[in-house]
This record gives structure tokens, C-alpha cells and sequence, in this order.
């Protein structure tokens, strides 16, 4: 068996760092081994022989957009002619008989389907829309499963389509947030059910078959010219960690600043950064301590990469996210009889609540004299996940760095201190110029300026929302942009959590910002959101849209962005005199000529 390699024990590291750098080679040592070239095909098919297929995505990060284009690259080596495009660009009538369609989706919200695929489902949902008999779909969801409506967009596609009489081509997919294996197992599973050129589709529930293993990584992020992806992180360093909340904050807000000279990394801005952090080494000793394991125990990395216990908790497995399959087989191996009880598939929302704020370290509380071995126990977890973070900065403005602008999350649940997995590591852990940050840039195609300079734009972004903002701002003054900018921002409290205070107060002073508009919920006995402040302005934002100007939001997908889009409606229908009807399809347009676009989570 062959072995990662790793640092050498006179190596000038500490602990943490080289058990960090020794997991990222045991990272990139399994993506090496497990990932051969994929070799050209011997001879594709012409025009005339290729069958059609229709690729079609929902995305709001660009994960199933990657995953849209990479089944086009494989259907184009399997002799099919596919097109690729975002939902909204279908219509019901589009889809036909003679054209199978893969639809690819995410999930945002409460089950919700991403902005570039609302469109089609309004259009499927309705009593009027067409029967689909004979049209043949496949279907592939990405989702999380900490949120209760796992998948919840792609479920609603699949039972609408079926129940217009469309036919299912294979088990519908779905995929958590650690997503490239199963996803690719899908993909693979996918041709055995499209039918040749002439033939009819039949529905199946075949298992997925077993990843080729010429299968090539899900293209999610952007590739550098030195190789740096997602699959290929590249080891950046950390300039700049610096408080942005004042005395009497609740909040512990950071900006930082990472230089990218050597990656090879390019990004604009509207992308996110996505950032590969380390657990806590506190929490994985708690978490060695309840197992009764010393750590030094031999375990497998996903892909079969030998290392060491503590070296993968700390640098390659999640801790904080229990999956449901360890859950099980912790609470079955134990005779917990009550949390047995909670995962019987009616009780989900009662389970879901039980587990709220709950880490692995509770869960084998919870589950003791489960028995497990060191390798069983590793077996079980999921892989450590990037996080992914709005940049903040402009490259014209900052060639050769990325900045961030992340909420340190910090709380008290179940009688314990926690901390976020990468926000606590990039603030409390992460030495400037010392310890590597492994980046990759995310694309975000629907997150974008508008191309005329000369266009108004309108954003809206409380909190760390403010992040793509920042950004915004500094490319329309780089580029010398002459359009409008209105922004609406709001926190907490004025005197501590007015994030980047300074800057925005000059870009207003020297007009590049035409209007500032801030909303501090806590300075006033009365509550004031952005959404208020969005009332307020009703018939001044009804005339910048009516004069073309391109409408953004950033945070919250839940809760803030759901409020915004309601007060949206809201004042087209009162400043711009429309019925609620009226206004629905007023926003949809804007949404369909990308002038109100989001970037929520």
C-alpha cells in the first residue's frame, strides 16, 4: 500500500501546523492516487449519428452549474450533441419526447429552488401547464443535509414532472454537502438509462454503479494556470486579520486579507473564495478523550489514504456536522433506545430539533459503549468541507490578494462552547504569514455587475452582506463606472457594528455611492431592518428600476433575503401602482434579464 507523504519530524512546524500540512498532502496524495488522466476518446460521434440531450441547472454558487457542464463533456465523449442552460431559460413546451433532460439542481432556503431555476418550477406549478407525457428526465439534487428540506428543490421538480406525466430515467440523486463522489457515481449511473437514438426511455431504479475509475473531479471551481482548484487548493497566505466591530459588540466580525502572488488564482468580483479550514485541535482531544483512542491509531482517509487518527480528525473529517448514518449506527450499537426512536422517518422535525447545535463529541455521550474501533469510527464521518466566502475586494483595486469579510460564529449550546469550524480558525488559529490557507476560487456566473458601466445599481447587504458590496464598489471605481450606487446596510448597533464605516462614509462624501442607507436594528426601541429602510425609499428605488438599474442582495437566504424579496414585491406594487399579480411577474422579468440577481446562504 502506498503511503502519503509527509513532513519530516526536524521540520521548523508546530504541532498544528504540521499536522495541517501533513493532512493536505494526505489530501492531495489521494486525489493523485485515485484521479489517473482520463484518456481522449478513440473517435466521436459527427452531427448527423450524435443523439440530442438536455442539460439544464439551478444554481446559486456554481456547484450545479459544474456539475451541468461536466455531464456535457461526458455525453459529448458518449456520442450525444448536449446543450447546457440555466432552468429559466426552459419553458414546459421545450421539453420533448425525443430529447431526454438531465436537470441539475441546488436548494437554498426552505426547500427552495435557486433564482435562475424559480422561473421554470412557477412555470411547471401552475394548473395550466402542459402534460408531459412521453418526455424523459433524470434528475440530480445537491443539498444539505443540516437543513430539514434535504434536496428539497430537486423532490419538488421530480414529483411535479412525474406528475405531468414526464417519466423518470433512474433513481433521482441526491447529494450532501461533501457531494464530488456521489455525484459522480450518479453521473456514471446515468447513461445505462438513456435509451439509444430511436428507442424509448424506460423508467429504472437502478443503483448507481461504482465510480470509473478514469472518472475525472466535478468542474465546480475555476482552474488557475498552476492547477489550483478545488480538488487542488493552493496553500495561500494569510496578510491581514483585523477586527472590524468596536467595544460592545455582540458581533466579532473580521476582515482579511490573503495574498495570492504564486497561485496563479484570478477571480472578479461577485466570486466566493472558498477556504479549506482545520477543526479545533480542543475539540478533537474532547472528542479523542470520549472515544477512550490515544489518536496514533491507523485509520483511511476517503479514497483509502493511510494516516493517523488525530491527523484526520484535525485536518479531514468533519466533527461538527454528525451524518445521519454514524447517528444510526452509534445509537443501534449502544441500545439508545430513545435516539433510535427520534431517526424513525415520521419523527424527523422532533430529530432534527434533538440535533440542533449538537457536535460528534455529544452524540458519543449520548451513545456510550458503542464499541466502535478507531478505523469504524473514521469510516463513518464525512469529509471536511470548504467553506465558501463572498469576496470583498476588488482585483483592479487589489492585484495579487483577495480580502474576506467573515462573522466569527461563536455560542453556547448543550452545556458547551462552540465555535465555527473555519471562521474560528481563520480568527483565533491562523498565524499571518505562517500558517497556509488552502484557497480556491468559486465561480459565481449569476453574480455579476452589469456589463454597461453606465447601468444604476441597487444593493442590499446587512451584516457580512456588505462583503460583495465592497467589492462592487471598488470595480465601479476602478473601471471609472458613471452609473448610480445605492446601498442599504444594517447591523446591530452604530457605534460598534458599522462594518467598514470609514470607507463607506468617503465613497459617499466623494459621490461614489449616491445614497447610503443604514439600518441599526438595537439603536432604537422599534426594530429597523433594510427592509424597512427598502419601504421607506419605496418611490425613489420604483424610479431607479424603472430606469434600468440592477438590483442585488447578500446574506441570509432564510430570513433576510426572503424579507427583501417581499418588501421588492411590496413596492412594486404600491410606488409602481401594479396588483400583487402584476408585481410577481414584474420581478420575475427582472430576474429573467439578470437585473436583480443574489447571493444568499
Amino acid at each position: 500500500m502506498n503511503v502519503a507523504p509527509c513532513l519530516p519530524d526536524n521540520a521548523p512546524f508546530s504541532a498544528e501546523q504540521r499536522a495541517w500540512v501533513n493532512g493536505y498532502l494526505a489530501g492531495l496524495f489521494a486525489n493523485t492516487a485515485a484521479t489517473p488522466a482520463v484518456p481522449a476518446p478513440e473517435s466521436s460521434a459527427t452531427a448527423s449519428t450524435a443523439r440530442p440531450l438536455r442539460i439544464a441547472f439551478g444554481s446559486q454558487t456554481g456547484s450545479a452549474q459544474g456539475l451541468a457542464r461536466r455531464i456535457a463533456t461526458e455525453a459529448a465523449r458518449r456520442g450525444f450533441s448536449a446543450t447546457v442552460s440555466e432552468l429559466n431559460a426552459l419553458a414546459p413546451s421545450d421539453l420533448s419526447r425525443t430529447t431526454p433532460c438531465v436537470l441539475v439542481t441546488s436548494t437554498w432556503g426552505d426547500g427552495e429552488p435557486p433564482d435562475n431555476a424559480a422561473e421554470f418550477w412557477n412555470r411547471i406549478r401552475q394548473d395550466s401547464a402542459p402534460p408531459l407525457e412521453g418526455v424523459s428526465y433524470a434528475i440530480l439534487g445537491l443539498g444539505d443535509r443540516n437543513y430539514p428540506d434535504f434536496c428539497g428543490a430537486a423532490k419538488k421538480f421530480d414529483e411535479r414532472l412525474a406528475q405531468l406525466g414526464a417519466v423518470r430515467l433512474g433513481t433521482r440523486g441526491e447529494c450532501d454537502t461533501d457531494y464530488e463522489t456521489a455525484a459522480a457515481q450518479w453521473i456514471d449511473s446515468l447513461w445505462n438509462h438513456l435509451a439509444p437514438s430511436g428507442g424509448a426511455p424506460e423508467a429504472s431504479t437502478t443503483t448507481p454503479s461504482p465510480l470509473p475509475a478514469d472518472a475525472p473531479p466535478a468542474a465546480t471551481s475555476s482552474t488557475s494556470a498552476t492547477g489550483s482548484s478545488r480538488a487542488h487548493p493552493f496553500p495561500a497566505r494569510l496578510k491581514t486579520n483585523r477586527p472590524l466591530n468596536g467595544a460592545g459588540s455582540e458581533k466579532d466580525t473580521r476582515h482579511f486579507e490573503i495574498a495570492l502572488e504564486g497561485s496563479g488564482l484570478t477571480y472578479e468580483a461577485g466570486d466566493a473564495l472558498g477556504v479549506y479550514p482545520m477543526n479545533c485541535p480542543a475539540l478533537v482531544e474532547e472528542l479523542l478523550a470520549v472515544l477512550g483512542f490515544n489518536g496514533d491509531e491507523p485509520v483511511e482517509l476517503p479514497g483509502g489514504t493511510p494516516t493517523r487518527l488525530h491527523a484526520a480528525l484535525l485536518s479531514n473529517l468533519t466533527l461538527t456536522h454528525p451524518g445521519p448514518g454514524l447517528i444510526r449506527e452509534a445509537a443501534t450499537r449502544s441500545r439508545n433506545a430513545d435516539l433510535l426512536a427520534l431517526l424513525e422517518p415520521g419523527r424527523k422535525t422532533e430529530f432534527d430539533t434533538w440535533l440542533h447545535g449538537r457536535d460528534l463529541v455529544d452524540v458519543m455521550r449520548a451513545c456510550p459503549g458503542n464499541g466502535f474501533t478507531p478505523a469504524e469510527f473514521a469510516a463513518l464521518l464525512r469529509p471536511l468541507q470548504p467553506r465558501l466566502y463572498s469576496i470583498s475586494s476588488s482585483p483592479k483595486a487589489h492585484p495579487g490578494e483577495v480580502h474576506l469579510t467573515v462573522a466569527t460564529v461563536r455560542y453556547e449550546a448543550h452545556g458547551r462552547r462552540r465555535k465555527g469550524v473555519c471562521s474560528g480558525w481563520l480568527a483565533d488559529r491562523v498565524v499571518p504569514g505562517e500558517t497556509p490557507v488552502p484557497v480556491f476560487v468559486q465561480t459565481s456566473h449569476g453574480f455579476r455587475l452589469p456589463e454597461d458601466p453606465s447601468v444604476p445599481v441597487i444593493m442590499i447587504g446587512p451584516g457580512t452582506g456588505i462583503a460583495p458590496f465592497r467589492a462592487f464598489l471598488e470595480e465601479r471605481r476602478a473601471i471609472g463606472a458613471t452609473g448610480r450606487n445605492w446601498l442599504f446596510f444594517g447591523d446591530q448597533r452604530r457605534n460598534c457594528d458599522f462594518l467598514y464605516a470609514e470607507e463607506l462614509t468617503a465613497w459617499t462624501h466623494d459621490g461614489l455611492l449616491t445614497h447610503l442607507e443604514l439600518a441599526f436594528s438595537r439603536d432604537q426601541a422599534e426594530k429597523i431592518y433594510v427592509q424597512t429602510r427598502m419601504a421607506e425609499r419605496a418611490s425613489e428605488l420604483w424610479s431607479w428600476l424603472e430606469a434600468g438599474a440592477h438590483l442585488y442582495v447578500c446574506g441570509d437566504a432564510r430570513r433576510m433575503a426572503r424579507d427583501v424579496d417581499t418588501a421588492l414585491h411590496a413596492l412594486v406594487a404600491s410606488a409602481g401602482g401594479r396588483t400583487p399579480e402584476q408585481a410577481t411577474e414584474y420581478v420575475a422579468a427582472l430576474k429573467s434579464a439578470r437585473r436583480y440577481q443574489r447571493d444568499v446562504y
